[in-house]
């Protein structure tokens, strides 16, 4: 059997979907699920078993050795929560738990580390062990991602296969649920719709023009893609960047998004709050020459093309993946 942790949340219900597809159907589904908009990411999919994510550890136990590999994708994910008790138990403690399960029972484990670990971008996009304790992310949660990748890097025993994902900007179907913390992509939609325009951030920066802002922008089949990889080959233990290698401005995604909705609009343009302004980020892009050296082949989805696969496949009519 097959662990998610997260299962109902965005990436996580979308690697469900994407494991069903590929034929498998022993999974158990790890999650809180008291929130019934989230859960609604699991209608129609195959799963053996749900189970809450506090008594998931206790449950394991007995049925270690039927377990043939861990998908760490649950986390704390929202970037303005600001306690640190809360990161250190549901992100750095809990993932140490699963960790040390996984050595035990020489169990595979691959697990969602966060591009937010990069803060400022001061020492580059680098997904190298090297420079990893170096990182200065810019709040709790990318400093909690951070010290899991630190730890779980220092450890002497390890999983016989282990493999941890900096995920850079993903959008696509089953982010409903996420609020505020939904992609860009989500809110320019919604906003369009009701406002037939879409804010972008003004430049604050000289370097960059309004909307010239640029981030590495993955579309989530693409991330199925590569943990399902990496679930088959189980090589190559380590901690991968997955973005696509390449940056697109804000712009371009929101010119994007009108062309893909067919109802038309324009972009306007607004102050940068200033309480966010100095660790406002300007541009992300994921190197992903590593993951590539190790036989990645694939390509990724154009924004432009993931853009249009999502309005016109799910906002438009609220499908889910």
């Amino acid at each position: 059997m097959i662990i998610i942790t997260g299962a109902a949340g965005f990436i996580g219900s979308c690697m469900v979907a994407k494991l069903n597809n590929m034929g498998f159907k022993e999974l158990i589904l790890v999650d809180d699920f008291s929130n019934t908009e989230k859960n609604k990411n699991l209608a129609n999919k195959e799963y053996k078993e749900k189970v809450e994510r506090e008594v998931f550890m206790e449950w394991a136990k007995g049925k270690e050795k039927d377990i043939q590999i861990i998908l760490h994708i649950g986390a704390r994910t929202d970037t303005t929560e600001s306690s640190k008790e809360i990161f250190d138990k549901l992100n750095l403690n809990y993932s140490k738990n699963i960790w040390e399960l996984c050595v035990a029972y020489d169990i595979p484990l691959i697990y969602a580390s966060s591009a937010a670990t990069y803060g400022l971008g001061e020492l580059g996009y680098n997904d190298d062990h090297e420079i990893i304790p170096q990182l200065k992310p810019l709040n709790p949660y990318g400093i909690s991602k951070n010290e899991f990748d630190i730890w779980a890097l220092s450890q002497e025993e390890k999983p016989f296969f282990w493999a941890g994902f900096k995920f850079f900007n993903v959008y696509g179907p089953n982010e409903y649920h996420k609020g505020r913390m939904a992609s860009v992509i989500f809110h320019a939609y919604i906003q369009l719709q009701k406002n037939n325009y879409i804010n972008l951030f003004k430049s604050h920066n000289p370097q960059y023009k309004d909307g010239g802002q640029m981030r590495d922008f993955i579309y989530v089949k693409d991330v199925c893609e590569v943990l399902y990889w990496f679930m088959v080959n189980r090589k190559h233990s380590g901690i991968y960047n997955l973005g696509t290698g390449n940056a697109e401005t804000f712009e371009e995604l929101a010119l994007n998004t009108i062309e893909s909705s067919n109802i038309g609009g324009e972009i306007h343009y607004i102050d940068t709050p200033e309480d966010i302004r100095e660790k406002y980020q300007y541009y992300t892009c994921a190197n992903m020459q590593k993951m590539r050296d190790i036989g990645y082949e694939p390509p990724f989805y154009s924004l432009r093309k993931g853009v249009n696969d999502y309005i016109q496949n799910y906002l438009t009519t609220r499908n889910y993946l």
